[in-house]
């Protein structure tokens, strides 16, 4: 018997800066779905939050996006990663340290056959994106130097130990079981909570802006929702860490859910307010996405559908109807509803994944194929104790989570408050962006800025005359 030996294409055949245990195609797709998330907030949330405020609002809110991407991207590589996927500490957070040296980012990450390097970015766009959720609750009134001090802190002392506790495999609730795709607890659920929080803190916008606070321009408020939309495919999509079978139902799974969504609100609206709301159906999409986040790679295609008609129908019920008979959902003003489109349809998917996951998807994502079954098929394979054991679980992470966020979030915007006012001054509310960056969205002439510039206009072109000609004009005037 002879044996024919051949070597591999020179593109695929590996070598030092393409290592054997790297998978080129699983590296490309994750550097790939890493951007994707990275455009649902820039520009994404920018826009859409700058386009769904009032005018004199659209420059500060668009920059409490893009600052807040920044410092997370920053603080990221100098602590945060390794705090929260780094060796670990405490059952619920890894030992600090840097994720820069060149020799640390070129090593395999703690799962997926790609580098560090690959790993850090994929999850510091999804941290960057976490804050950027809760700057949606505080839009209107938060004193922007407070908002400085706020990223960083909260990032430290919150997202780190969700992180850790739900998706490092040596977290605790990663321990028990806790099902959590691609951020239904660690992102929306966080979010949703610690912006709520926050707004209790920094207290309401003015009277009339609670009132009155249209959108200053919708088609721009839809161009961002749907760069949020299509991101997610990278948001849902990359969470398996690698390029599979179960991050392509994950992806459709995400879409058909949150059309559904979108749909199951609009008819909500037209059949209690008699009108479509564009407003509304974002809102819808939103809660849709949110929802199947936890469960999108574990539940199919049908389960996508009935998730798609709850976080379309309840959410749009605790906005609609509870919040406005709750004293204290009235007191906290949460200019975005993030704790209705984030916290209640993340907690929604998180308690749906319970129910609804897949053994055998399960063991796709997960790796182990006698956990992580969902209540309903529990009970149809004689596994009841199992199925309640998971449900246990999913609330569970949803106590922790909220605790954790209203105590965290309590405490910085106290410490806060020690060193800057957390809320903008009535005087600089009423003004707005002028007030905060001494910059405008809309550039809008007045009759005497008008006067000031037609003189300066008839000063420029007298200099360009000649001498003579000048004079002259200057006579006649």
């Amino acid at each position: 018997m002879t044996r024919t030996l051949f070597s591999l294409p020179a593109n695929l055949a590996p070598d030092e800066a393409s290592p054997e245990w790297m998978n080129k195609g699983d590296n490309a797709w994750q550097l790939t779905a890493a951007t994707l998330v990275g455009l649902q907030s820039i520009p994404g949330l920018l826009i859409l939050y700058g386009g769904s405020v009032k005018k004199k609002w659209a420059v500060n809110s668009a920059f409490m996006v893009l600052y807040a991407f920044a410092c997370v991207l920053v603080c990221w590589v100098l602590w945060g990663y390794r705090l929260s996927f780094g060796d670990k500490m405490i059952p619920f957070l890894g030992k600090p340290n840097g994720a820069l040296d060149g020799e640390y980012l070129i090593q395999p990450a703690f799962l997926g056959s790609f580098p560090n390097a690959t790993m850090v970015f994929f999850q510091g766009v999804f941290a960057a994106i976490t804050l950027v959720l809760i700057a949606g609750a505080l839009l209107g009134r938060m004193n922007f130097y407070a908002w400085m001090l706020f990223v960083p802190l909260w990032l430290t002392f919150s997202y780190t130990i969700s992180a850790f506790s739900i998706w490092y495999p040596d977290g605790f609730l990663a321990k028990m079981g806790l099902i959590d795709y691609s951020g239904g607890y660690v992102i929306h659920l966080s979010s949703g909570v610690a912006g709520f929080t926050a707004a209790y803190w920094v207290g309401p916008r003015l009277t009339q802006d609670r009132e009155r606070f249209p959108p200053n321009n919708i088609l721009l408020m839809l161009a961002g929702a749907g760069l949020l939309w299509m991101g997610w495919t990278g948001f849902n999509g990359g969470d398996p860490y690698v390029v599979s079978t179960d991050a392509s139902l994950a992806v459709l799974n995400t879409h058909v859910c949150t059309a559904t969504s979108l749909l199951t609100w609009l008819a909500l609206d037209l059949v209690f307010f008699k009108k479509p709301s564009v407003i509304g159906a974002v809102q819808g999409m939103i809660t849709g996405l949110v929802c199947i986040t936890p469960a999108a790679g574990v539940v199919q295609g049908w389960a996508a559908i009935l998730m798609g008609l709850c976080s379309g129908s309840i959410p749009w019920f605790t906005m609609m109807v509870v919040h406005k008979r709750s004293e204290l959902l009235q007191k906290v003003d949460d200019t975005m509803a993030v704790l209705h489109t984030h916290a209640i349809a993340g907690s929604l998917g998180g308690i749906l994944s319970g129910l609804l996951a897949v053994p055998k998807l399960s063991a796709l994502f997960y790796g182990a194929p006698l956990r992580y079954i969902g209540l309903f098929y529990g009970l149809a394979y004689g596994r009841a104790g199992a199925g309640l054991r998971q449900i246990g679980v999913q609330l569970l992470g949803i106590l922790f989570v909220v605790a954790l966020n209203i105590v965290s979030t309590s405490i910085i915007c106290l410490l806060v408050q020690l060193i800057v006012p957390l809320r903008m001054s009535e005087e600089d509310m009423e003004i707005g962006d002028e007030a905060a960056h001494g910059e405008e969205a809309y550039a809008i002439w007045g009759d005497e800025e008008e006067k000031v510039d037609t003189k300066y206009r008839g000063s420029a072109s007298k200099d360009k005359l000649p001498a003579s000609r000048a004079a002259g004009q200057v006579e006649m005037t």
